[in-house]
């Protein structure tokens, strides 16, 4: 079910009833209720695949338990492991297996070995990656003592499968979420007004500057061969709006949705356009997913406290993993790899961490030195999207090779957008007014979380209905969210 369809705007309404007016006098009730509107929700897409999730929270919640009362040490890796490979197991098979089985034949043909396994018509769960990590950050920290089990099996289904945040994130940490289950939730009239605030602006995201970007991105990605450098690098650039107001709005949405229901869901962007730096660049993007590489990853195999051979194998892990997250295509660990090799020298000089404050925090405009650092820093992150968005690697780097040719002087035309429903013009002003919005609450939560809050009533509420009249008027084709296919 998609955020922006009517399904769910009939499907919303429904579940906020339901529990803030018939279950809400108990705790039990509003949680089997979260479950049911989850499964719905998921199930929406494809019933058949309720069995994997309920799968794994059965799975997960029976370890949990055996992990308390077990203090064999043995036993107890045994316990993680289990976990560990029917969710990593389910993950590797549906996402992976035709990836190695392609790349296991293209092998053996390079040696000269012709041989002829089969692949499988497999349909890839809608939002496996994200559910796994959750359920899978669940039983490492009860391993690791950190948390507490739960013996509320229809909490623990509920914090699996809550549906604001199920298909695409944030990928929530047991010990935020799964308490908030635990806890009676009284509705809160000015949560519950932020929440649909940051909906709107995740709407807007999503389908005035991300679905209007992607057709733009699409028309040059698919015919890369007819166009100059300089198309192609609008193609990367309004590539990297579409991903970011997709990926940002839904997780606006997400976070605004929970905030209705009572929940506090963590940040998982923070402007990262912003950036003066690659780390900071990765502290801002993707928030939940880079954290939890951190956490389980990065920091298991030894962080930056070792030597420089193992600050560079562990730095080239944690971005070629996390680009292998992404798809089961070589484009993706390679554009994990150029993030390595932009972050490294930061590293390995000690400056990965210069960057924790907000960029001109308190101030109308960047210095000059910030600003070059902003657009070097977004130059680079947008040259790495086009091996995220190539079909395949030979595709990336033609598509970069004719970036940097001389052809990147030739003056773009109008008549080189033909086809997208919007005039160049008006989608270069749309971006221009979402950086402008973005930049003014870049020190907030998200950009319009105080936007209007001191102006008159009438005055605010004109520019939330000018939003939304946005929405529906520059609203470009409707598409699937990209991280739904991750």
């Amino acid at each position: 079910m998609l955020f922006n369809s009517i399904d769910f705007a009939i499907f919303l309404p429904i579940v906020f009833v339901f529990y803030w007016f018939i279950t809400a006098k108990k705790l039990s009730l509003q949680n089997l209720l979260i479950v049911i509107a989850s499964y719905v929700f998921y199930g929406w897409w494809d019933w058949r695949f309720l069995s994997l999730i309920l799968f794994s929270t059965v799975v997960d919640y029976i370890v949990g338990l055996s992990l308390e009362k077990q203090e064999n040490i043995t036993k107890r890796k045994i316990l993680l492991w289990t976990s560990i490979c029917v969710n990593l197991g389910f993950l590797g098979f549906f996402k992976y297996y035709n990836f190695f089985v392609e790349n296991f034949i293209s092998a053996f043909s390079f040696l000269g070995h012709e041989i002829s396994p089969n692949t499988l018509n497999i349909v890839l769960p809608v939002g496996i990656s994200f559910y796994t990590f959750q359920t899978l950050s669940y039983t490492i920290d009860v391993y690791k003592r950190k948390l507490e089990p739960t013996k509320d099996f229809i909490a623990f289904a509920a914090f699996v499968s809550f549906f604001p945040q199920l298909i695409a994130g944030p990928i929530e940490r047991a010990k935020n979420l799964l308490p908030q289950f635990y806890n009676k939730r009284v509705f809160d009239y000015h949560k519950a007004v932020d929440g649909l605030r940051q909906i709107l602006w995740g709407l807007f995201k999503k389908v005035v500057i991300a679905d209007n970007a992607a057709e733009f991105a699409n028309l040059i990605f698919n015919n890369s061969d007819s166009y100059p450098g300089s198309i192609l690098f609008l193609g990367a650039v309004f590539f990297a709006f579409q991903i970011y107001g997709d990926f940002s709005g839904y997780s606006d949405i997400a976070i605004g949705t929970a905030r209705l229901f009572g929940f506090d869901l963590m940040r998982n962007f923070a402007f990262p356009y912003f950036s003066r730096d690659i780390a900071e660049f990765w502290r801002r993007w993707h928030i939940s997913l880079s954290t939890w590489f951190r956490d389980y990853l990065y920091i298991p195999l030894g962080g930056s406290r070792g030597g420089l051979w193992m600050k560079i194998r562990n730095t080239f892990i944690i971005f070629i993993v996390s680009g292998f997250w992404h798809g089961a295509n070589w484009t993706f660990i390679v554009w994990g790899a150029l993030n390595a090799i932009y972050f490294l020298p930061l590293l390995l000089a000690k400056k990965n961490r210069t960057h924790l404050d907000i960029v001109a925090q308190e101030k109308l405009l960047p210095t000059a030195k910030e600003a070059i650092r902003m657009l070097v820093t977004f130059g680079v992150t947008v040259i790495a999207w086009v091996f995220f968005r190539a079909e395949n690697i030979t595709h990336a780097f033609s598509y970069v090779s004719e970036i940097f040719s001389k052809s990147i002087l030739t003056l773009p035309k109008g008549s080189d957008f033909l086809g997208t429903a919007l005039h160049p013009f008006t989608m270069f002003s749309l971006i221009g007014i979402f950086i402008l919005f973005e930049w003014l609450g870049r020190e907030h939560q998200y950009a319009i979380s105080q936007l209007g809050l001191k102006w008159k009533r009438p005055f605010r509420y004109a520019f939330y209905y000018a939003v939304l009249i946005a929405i529906f008027w520059f609203g470009g084709k409707e598409q699937e969210f990209i991280y739904f296919q991750f």
